[in-house]
């Protein structure tokens, strides 16, 4: 019986047209598949860049806002005055059995209120040569607003006061007006 030699032309590859119709459905189910994988990993690398971009390099992430609060404290007198130097100032979020101090998480939580205002809500810790301490951060993007705004920044460090870089509770805000705060309300 002879056996049936597939011509090959120049390039090495055998042309279409002469392919069986077997060869044919071969070669177009193993392409589907190829075009199949290939939009998959594309899906899959659009997926991870937008996670990154959302999660870590957008202005309005909580690792943004993380690095805000910590460039704060470096430079607020009263935070250096107990934490110490402000280039040995190490940031980090919750404990974990990680020794990286970078692969802890930051404590956060996001939230929209009944006005349909957006809350973010953070703690972390700081570490310096002279103490310790703990971080909180609520932040507020009004509904009509396109930016966080500061509900408070505070740092407690066990043994001293807690020192406030922003505690919207306390400013004034009719420069001399006669309103009082009394059970979480202005009253005029």
């Amino acid at each position: 019986m002879p056996i049936a030699v597939t011509p090959f032309n120049d390039d090495g590859f055998v042309p279409w047209r002469e392919l069986s119709a077997a060869e044919k459905a071969s070669r177009a189910t193993q392409q589907s598949f190829n075009f199949g994988l290939v939009a998959v990993g594309l899906v899959l690398t659009g997926g991870v860049g937008y996670f990154l971009y959302q999660d870590v390099f957008s202005p309005d992430s909580k690792t943004a806002y993380f690095n805000r609060a910590i460039n704060r404290i470096k430079e607020d007198p009263a935070c250096l005055a107990v934490l110490g130097e402000a280039k040995k100032i190490t940031a980090h979020g919750e404990e974990t059995a990680n020794k990286w101090r970078r692969a802890r998480p930051i404590a956060s939580t996001s939230k929209t209120d009944a006005q349909g205002n957006d809350h973010l809500v953070m703690q972390f810790y700081v570490e310096g040569p002279l103490n310790n301490g703990i971080v909180h951060v609520h932040l507020i993007k009004y509904k009509e607003h396109n930016e966080f705004d500061y509900k408070y920044l505070f740092l407690d460090v066990k043994g001293h006061r807690r020192i406030y870089l922003e505690n919207s509770d306390t400013k004034s805000s009719g420069g001399g007006s006669n309103k009082f705060r009394l059970f979480g309300v202005n009253w005029n």
